[in-house]
């Protein structure tokens, strides 16, 4: 295995720079490489003439390079653009070098017979023209049959060609292919039939001539399911060891209280609703139990989390231990201790906030009274995980929006054998639940409260902008307040897009200069941003013009109306995040989407969903759909390496049953000692690293 393991600097035509370019790409090895699967197919068996030629599509041409012309414009500071005339007994088009003029000057000069590729363009002078062209040069006597193939496509460091890059896999895999060793044992790879490992490889790398181009560009051929199949199952094999890893550990035993949880809910001055009840059960018994929890909550804004979050904290200190709940900024950490203090207070729970605001002495009071034992529940921010922050007992970590912190500040905050509950007012679909959080449990909270009315929403046209302002307007006259969310901070010359900084002076200036306008976006200082929300939060403002920052952020029972400006920009699941932030109060919610005049069909029909669909879960699988994995399968805050064969979308079934597969191994060989397990635990300790050491974290 040592060659797949040797740094791709000594392959053939790499060294160090383009080395460093592939380790910015994630590539470092051979082995990676190889395993760095095209992501689309060129057809180049069909070599049309050039008069068959069509604007738009790429394709092959078969000729003689008949002249040749270098220009320097004025303005590209002494850099020439090659243009050069390729011909066949049908016509003629342009071929045209706007970089590396002399270099390609120098390559057509060895030859007349030439195999073009590119995509077919109108040329400025008329006629056609292929821009950076593949070229490739041809004998007389060479056989034109004999240059058809299919290639590969892959994704590459922008300071390497597509030919370079082809060209480092091809020596990789030709070399070392062989090498190569499937984690997926022998009898699971025999019972689903799956080709073996070496032979995917090749097909996928350099498919034969006679091979089905829409198999291959559907990632449905046996190759493909193969390397499909192969990558699920170690992925899966990986989270089921992490999830197994902690069952086996020893946790905190924590009886539920029935009591004091009867007593708790009939403070609230609603009945709380059967998933709150069915989660509520869910994290008692896991707590009761004598291994650690490590349980993730989900659910929309509005659904409840605090209350299943606060049973918890009851549950815990009940048992005689300490509880701390971590939010991702100073204003979540003061709603959550705001929300949750009367309830404490009520039941005899002694609690603090832990968080930048204060001065030295006080924070120090606070944490002295932790270790002493004198405070049952703490608030706060990051603060919580400062070495100066040590626990008497702590039982149970509760961290809400659990994305928004990585996974080592997690593993600080809790004890080895504390409880963790994870809190998340982002609905992932259950397909991706099973890569992001397969080693956790997880609750749904899927019922929103009685009498909570869904937020309207409404896509527009930029045109009916004037009638929103006027609306909104009015809204603000009667006392409420409302966002504005732009996807950019400042004006951009690259894009042509409304941003935060230079509406809000509009604004402020125009249509509402007798209202109060903030503005908020991310380059802010984080006391700046503080200080903004504070005063949106204390009604000091009437109108908040925002980036993304706030979508996920305070609860401001006033604000009724959300309005995103080019909604185009942001995903489903973000935008109903931001409509989220509304409707809190007594007031019926209105969020409008204002859509440009240069909307497609799709594009508008896309954002129509959200006029039909409130439920986050819903909007999650749409938006998964529509847009693929994303971000959502960033691996910075999931733990788990990346996909390169599998697409979540469309590899469902294959996910499922690589999850299964992996289940029922690992069962049987739970240590990974057999013979037949070697192949999976190097797989294991290749593509997770020490990753699988951080399994008591969520």
């Amino acid at each position: 295995m040592a060659p797949l393991e040797d740094s791709v600097q000594f392959l053939k035509g790499v060294g160090p720079r383009k080395a460093e370019l592939l380790h910015n790409a994630g590539i470092d090895t051979v082995g990676d490489l190889i395993f760095w699967l095209p992501f689309r197919y060129e057809d180049r068996r069909r070599f049309p003439t050039v008069s068959a030629a069509r604007i738009g599509e790429e394709g092959s041409f078969l000729g003689a390079i008949t002249g040749v012309r270098e220009v320097r414009p004025r303005g590209r500071r002494g850099r020439a653009i090659l243009n050069a005339t390729f011909s066949d007994e049908s016509g003629h088009m342009a071929l045209v070098w706007f970089n590396q003029a002399a270099y390609f000057k120098k390559v057509i000069a060895g030859a007349e017979r030439w195999l073009v590729y590119g995509r077919v363009e109108a040329s400025r002078r008329g006629g056609l023209q292929l821009v950076h062209p593949d070229i490739e040069a041809v004998g007389e006597s060479e056989d034109p049959a004999a240059l058809a193939r299919i290639l590969p496509v892959y994704h590459k460091p922008t300071d390497i060609s597509q030919a370079a890059m082809r060209s480092f896999v091809a020596r990789a895999v030709e070399a070392n292919v062989t090498r190569a060793r499937s984690g997926v044992p022998e009898p699971v790879r025999k019972r689903m039939g799956l080709c073996p490992l070496a032979d995917a490889l090749r097909f996928v790398h350099s498919p034969p001539p006679d091979a089905d181009l829409s198999l291959l560009a559907a990632a449905q051929t046996d190759s493909h399911k193969a390397l499909i199949f192969e990558e699920l199952f170690v992925l899966q094999a990986g989270i089921l060891l992490r999830k197994a890893q902690r069952s086996a550990e020893r946790g905190l035993i924590m009886p539920a209280a029935p009591e004091g949880i009867s007593e708790f809910l009939s403070l609230l001055p609603f009945e709380p609703t059967g998933a709150q009840r069915r989660v509520m059960a869910e994290v008692s018994k896991d707590m009761a139990g004598s291994q650690p929890m490590n349980r993730l909550v989900q659910g929309d804004v509005g659904s409840g989390k605090t209350v299943v979050a606060y049973a918890a904290i009851l549950q815990a200190v009940r048992a005689g231990y300490q509880a701390a709940l971590m939010a991702p900024t100073e204003l979540l950490a003061e709603q959550h201790f705001a929300t949750i203090t009367p309830w404490a207070r009520a039941q005899g729970i002694k609690t603090a906030l832990l968080s930048g605001q204060l001065g030295a002495a006080e924070a120090r009071s606070i944490r002295d009274a932790l270790e002493a034992g004198d405070l049952d529940l703490v608030v706060g921010t990051h603060a919580l995980v400062q070495e100066s922050t040590r626990f008497r007992s702590l039982g149970l970590a509760v961290i809400d929006e659990q994305h928004r912190f990585g996974v080592l500040q997690r593993a600080a905050l809790k004890g080895s054998a504390a409880d963790t509950l994870l809190l998340s007012a982002t609905p992932i679909p259950r397909t991706l639940s099973l890569v992001l959080f397969g080693d956790l449990d997880v609750s749904a909270l899927d019922e929103m409260p009685k009498g909570r009315k869904p937020v309207v929403t409404r896509v527009i046209r930029s045109s009916a902008r004037p009638r929103l302002l006027e609306r909104m307007a009015a809204a603000m006259s009667e006392g409420r307040q409302c966002y504005i969310v732009y996807p950019l901070v400042e004006e951009s010359e690259k894009l042509e897009l409304a941003d935060a900084t230079s509406m809000a002076e509009s604004l402020q200036s125009g249509a509402f200069k007798s209202f109060r306008v903030g503005l908020l976006h991310g380059r802010m200082k984080a006391e700046e941003k503080d200080a903004v929300m504070r005063r949106f939060k204390a009604g000091d403002l009437d109108v908040l013009v925002a980036t993304t920052v706030i979508e996920v952020g305070i609860d401001v029972p006033n604000a009724s109306i959300m309005v995103v400006e080019h909604p185009e920009r942001f995903g489903l699941a973000q935008l109903h995040q931001l409509r989220g932030r509304v409707g809190r109060g007594a007031d019926e919610g209105f969020c409008c989407l204002v859509a440009g005049p240069e909307q497609s069909p799709e594009s508008l029909e896309r954002l129509r969903i959200m006029e039909t669909t409130s439920d986050g879960f819903d909007v999650a699988e749409a938006d998964l759909r529509l847009r693929g994995p994303g971000e959502y399968i960033g691996t910075r805050q999931s733990g788990a390496p990346g996909l390169s064969a599998a697409n979540l979308v469309r590899d469902v079934k294959t996910l499922e049953m690589a999850r299964e597969e992996a289940d029922v191994w690992l069962r049987d060989d739970p240590g990974l000692s057999q013979p037949e397990s070697r192949m999976l635990r190097h797989a294991l300790e290749k593509r997770w690293g020490d990753r699988l050491s951080l399994a008591e974290v969520g």
